[in-house]
C-alpha cells in the first residue's frame, strides 16, 4: 500500500504537467531578468557530443548540475542510486574502489577485469575501461549525465546498458575558487579545494583537490578494528589555451590514491567446510538472520587492505575549420594500479579470501569531425582507438575449506595473467530536420575488438594432498566485429513539448574467462559477445511559464548472449552466454516550481525484466551437482519499481542571506543481488530518507550545510558475492547506515 501510495503520488506530480502542455502554447518572453525568481534555470546536455537544451535530445538522459549533485547528498557516483529512472548504482562488492552499474538491467554482473562494462564511464569524454578505480569522488565536477540505453554511434566505446558522463570544471568559465571542509560521525573528515583563474587572455589554468577519510562503519567486536573505510586523496589540474577564437585545447592531469582497509560484508548462509574423515559437511560459521549490527571478523591479518593509484593524462582540442566544419580530438594516456584483499566470505575462516592486483594501463585517441549548416542539418563523424593491457597477479587461501580429523588442510592457488585488448571503431551520426518541426536522425558505427589472454594458474595443497599441485596454463586470442546502428524521429509539437521514438542497437564485446582452473575450462574459457536492440518513444516538454521540466519515457529491449558467470564445483565458474531477454518499462521525470521558493523533483520507474530463456546445465536433475536452490525467475539488478520525490524551499533572511530546507524519499522494490536468485541475497523492498539545511551568505561568500542521510536507519543490502560452490560462500553487501555531517566553504 506504501509503494502505491507512493508511486502514485509521484507519477501524478510528473504526469499532470503533461497534460496542461499538450493544449497550451508558449507565453510571450519576458523581458531579461524579470522571471529570474519564477523560472527553473536552463539545462544543457552533451548527450550528442554537442551542446543542446536537455528538451531537445531524442534521447532518455538525466543531467545534474554540482549544486544539485550537493543536494543529492552524492559526494561519490554511488550516490545517483535513486536519482535516475531504472539505475541502479552500487560500491562493488567486497571493494573499496569499484562500482556496479545497471541500467534498465544491462550491466557487469561480476567484477573480474576479464569483463566489460555494460554501462560506459567517462570523464571529460574520456573512456574508463574498468570498474575499478569507476567510483569517482564529486570533487570538480561541473555536470554529471547518465544516458539510459544502448550508447554507440556517438561515443568512442560502444556500451549496452548507458553511459555515464562527468564533465570537470572549465579554467575559462569558472574563475575563482572554493574551499570546503566537512566533518561527520564515523569519524568523516574531509577537505576539497578548487582554484581557477586566468592566466592571460589566451591561456587559463585551474587545480583541484580533495582528501576524503573515515573510520569505517564496520567494525570487529572482538578487536574493536575498523572496516569499510576511506583514506584518499585526489587532484586534477587543468591548462586551457585559446589563442584565437578558433582553436581551444585543455591539457588535464589526474591522480588518485587510496588506501582503505578490508570492505567486509556479511554472510547470509551457513559456511561450510567438507570433512573428508570422517566424511561429512561442518558448518563453520551460522548463516547470520535479522538487521545487520555491522560487525564483522576476518582471517586478513590488520594490514592487509586495498590500495589504489589512478594517473592518467587527456589533451582535448578543437579546431573551427570554417563556419560549418570543426574538428575535435581527444588523446588519453591512464594507468590504474590496485592491490585489494577481499574477504569474500566475510568470516574468520579461510574459505574464499582472495588477494586481486592489478595493473592496467589505456591508451586511446578519438578524433571527430563536426558539421552544422547552420539551418536543419547536423553531422558526427568519429574514429576511435584504445590500447589497454591489464596484467594480474591474485592468490586465493582456503586453509579452512577441506578438514581431515578437525584439522584444516592448506590451500593456496595463485593466478598470474595479462589480457590484451585493442579496440577500433568508426562511427557516423547525422541529424536532419527534414521539414519544419520534424526531424530525423540515423547513425551507425563499426567495432572491431581484439583480445588476447595468457594465463597460468597454480594449485598448492598441503599435506597429505601435495601429489594434487598442478600448474594449468592456457593462451587464446579472438576478435569481434559489430555494426550498430541507431535512428530517431523527433517531431516538435510546440516551442515546448517534443516527442520522439528510437531504435538503438548496442555491443559489449566478448572475451576470456578469468577463472579457468582447470584443463577443461581452460578448453572452454571463451565466451561471446551480447548484443541488445532497443526501441523508445518519448515526450519531454516544459510549462510555457517555464515552471516545469520533465519527460516520460517507454522502451523494449530485446538482449542476446547475456554473460553469465555462474558457480559450478569446487574452483570451477564457467561463464556461459546463457540468456535470451525481453526487458520493458516506462520511466517518468521532473521537476516543478511551485511559487517563488519551492522546488519539488522526483522521478519515477517501472521495469520488467525477463529471461525467455536461460541455458543453465546446472538446472538438470541429472547433473551431479544439481542444486534446487538455483534458478533463473528474476534479472538481478532489475527492481520492478523505483522511486524518487525531493522538496526544497529556499527562505530569504532579513540580512540578505538564504537558508535552504530540503529532503527527499526514495522507495526500491524487491532486487535480487546474484545471478542464480538465491533467496538470501534478495533485497526486500525498502524505502530510504535524507535531508539537509544549507545557509549562504548575503554575497553567497560563506556556505554552510548539514545533512543526514538514511534518516530511518534503515538495514538493505545493495550487492552480494555468490560463490555457493566454495564453502556456500553467499555474502551480502549493505549500504550506509544513518550518518550526518556539517560542512563550511569559503568561495572567492
Amino acid at each position: 500500500m506504501k509503494r502505491k501510495m507512493l508511486c502514485t503520488a509521484i507519477g501524478g506530480v510528473l504526469l499532470a504537467p503533461f497534460m496542461v502542455m499538450a493544449q497550451s502554447e508558449p507565453a510571450a518572453a519576458s523581458a531579461p531578468g524579470s522571471q529570474q525568481a519564477t523560472t527553473l534555470d536552463e539545462l544543457t546536455v552533451t548527450a550528442r557530443r554537442r551542446t543542446e537544451s536537455i528538451m531537445d535530445v531524442p534521447v532518455a538522459v538525466s543531467a545534474f548540475g554540482e549544486e544539485q549533485l550537493k543536494d543529492l547528498q552524492a559526494n561519490t557516483v554511488e550516490g545517483l542510486q535513486g536519482a535516475v529512472p531504472n539505475m541502479n548504482i552500487a560500491q562493488g562488492r567486497g571493494s573499496a574502489n569499484s562500482v556496479n552499474v545497471a541500467i534498465r538491467g544491462i550491466g557487469q554482473p561480476d567484477a573480474l577485469q576479464t569483463f566489460d562494462p555494460g554501462v560506459g564511464m567517462y570523464v571529460d569524454d574520456v573512456y574508463y575501461s574498468r570498474v575499478n578505480g569507476a567510483l569517482f569522488s564529486l570533487f570538480d565536477i561541473a555536470q554529471l549525465e547518465v544516458l539510459r540505453g544502448p550508447q554507440g554511434t556517438l561515443y568512442g566505446k560502444n556500451s549496452t546498458g548507458g553511459a555515464i558522463k562527468l564533465t570537470t570544471k572549465n579554467p575559462f568559465e569558472n574563475e575563482g575558487g572554493a574551499v570546503e571542509i566537512t566533518a561527520g560521525d564515523y569519524g568523516r573528515l574531509e577537505g576539497r579545494f578548487y582554484v581557477s583563474g586566468q592566466l592571460s587572455d589566451t591561456v587559463a589554468a585551474s587545480i583541484a583537490g580533495a582528501k576524503i577519510t573515515n573510520d569505517g562503519y564496520v567494525r570487529d567486536p572482538a578487536s574493536g578494528r575498523r572496516f569499510n573505510d576511506d583514506d584518499t586523496t585526489a587532484v586534477r589540474a587543468k591548462l586551457a589555451f585559446a589563442p584565437n577564437d578558433a582553436f581551444r585545447a585543455t591539457l588535464s592531469f589526474d591522480h588518485t590514491k587510496q588506501d582503505a582497509a578490508l570492505t567486509m560484508g556479511r554472510p547470509m548462509a551457513d559456511l561450510r567446510a567438507t570433512s573428508l574423515a570422517p566424511a561429512g559437511v561442518v558448518v563453520l560459521n551460522p548463516a547470520q538472520t535479522g538487521d545487520w549490527d555491522h560487525t564483522a571478523q576476518t582471517s586478513f591479518a590488520p594490514g592487509k587492505g586495498q590500495e589504489l593509484k589512478h594517473t592518467g593524462a587527456s589533451l582535448a582540442m578543437e579546431l573551427d575549420l570554417n563556419e560549418q566544419w570543426q574538428l575535435k580530438s581527444i588523446t588519453s594516456v591512464r594507468n590504474l594500479d590496485t592491490e585489494s584483499y577481499i574477504d569474500i566470505d566475510a568470516s574468520q575462516y579461510e574459505l574464499g579470501d582472495v588477494l586481486v592486483a592489478l595493473d592496467q594501463s589505456q591508451n586511446s585517441q578519438e578524433f571527430q569531425l563536426h558539421y552544422d549548416n547552420g539551418s536543419n542539418v547536423h553531422a558526427t563523424f568519429g574514429a576511435y582507438y584504445m590500447k589497454e593491457k591489464v596484467p594480474s597477479y591474485q592468490e586465493a587461501y582456503a586453509d579452512d575449506l577441506f578438514q581431515m580429523f578437525g584439522a584444516g588442510i592448506p590451500f593456496l592457488r595463485t593466478i598470474e595473467d595479462d589480457l590484451r585488448t585493442t579496440s577500433k571503431a568508426a562511427f557516423a551520426h547525422v541529424n536532419w530536420e527534414f521539414i519544419p518541426t520534424w526531424t530525423l536522425a540515423a547513425g551507425v558505427r563499426w567495432t572491431e575488438d581484439s583480445k588476447r589472454y595468457d594465463r597460468s594458474t597454480s594449485t598448492y595443497w598441503g599435506a597429505p594432498f601435495a601429489a594434487l599441485n598442478e600448474t594449468v596454463g592456457f593462451a587464446a586470442q579472438a576478435d569481434w566485429t559489430a555494426t550498430t546502428p541507431s535512428i530517431s524521429l523527433q517531431k516538435a509539437f510546440s516551442n515546448n513539448l517534443m516527442g520522439y521514438i528510437s531504435a538503438n542497437r548496442g555491443f559489449k564485446s566478448g572475451g576470456f574467462n578469468g577463472r579457468a582452473n582447470t584443463v577443461y575450462d581452460t578448453q572452454h574459457a571463451k565466451f561471446d559477445p551480447e548484443y541488445v536492440w532497443t526501441y523508445e518513444l518519448g515526450i519531454k516538454g516544459s510549462s510555457a511559464d517555464n515552471r516545469f521540466r520533465g519527460g516520460a519515457t517507454a522502451f523494449y529491449s530485446k538482449y542476446s548472449d547475456f554473460q553469465a558467470r555462474v558457480s559450478q564445483d569446487v574452483g570451477t565458474f564457467p561463464v556461459l552466454n546463457a540468456a535470451e531477454m525481453n526487458i520493458k518499462g516506462v520511466e517518468l521525470e521532473g521537476t516543478m516550481l511551485l511559487g517563488n521558493a519551492t522546488t519539488l523533483s522526483g522521478q519515477v520507474s517501472w521495469l520488467d525484466a525477463q529471461y525467455d530463456s536461460f541455458e543453465d546445465f546446472r538446472l538438470d536433475p541429472s547433473y551431479p551437482g544439481f542444486d534446487p536452490n538455483v534458478n533463473h525467475d528474476h534479472v538481478p539488478f532489475s527492481p520492478e519499481i523505483t522511486a524518487r520525490l525531493a522538496l526544497q524551499h529556499v527562505f530569504g533572511l532579513a540580512n540578505g542571506s538564504n537558508l535552504t530546507i530540503g529532503g527527499d524519499v526514495n522507495y526500491r522494490d524487491d532486487t535480487w543481488l546474484s545471478v542464480d536468485n538465491r533467496d538470501v541475497l534478495m533485497q526486500k523492498a525498502y524505502t530510504v530518507a535524507g535531508a539537509y539545511g544549507v545557509w549562504d551568505s548575503p554575497q553567497l561568500v560563506w556556505q554552510v550545510r548539514a545533512g543526514v542521510r538514511n534518516i530511518t536507519d534503515k538495514s538493505y543490502m545493495t550487492e552480494g558475492q555468490e560463490f555457493a560452490s566454495v564453502g556456500n560462500i553467499q555474502t551480502a553487501y549493505y549500504g550506509l547506515p544513518r550518518n550526518w555531517y556539517v560542512s563550511l566553504r569559503y568561495n572567492f
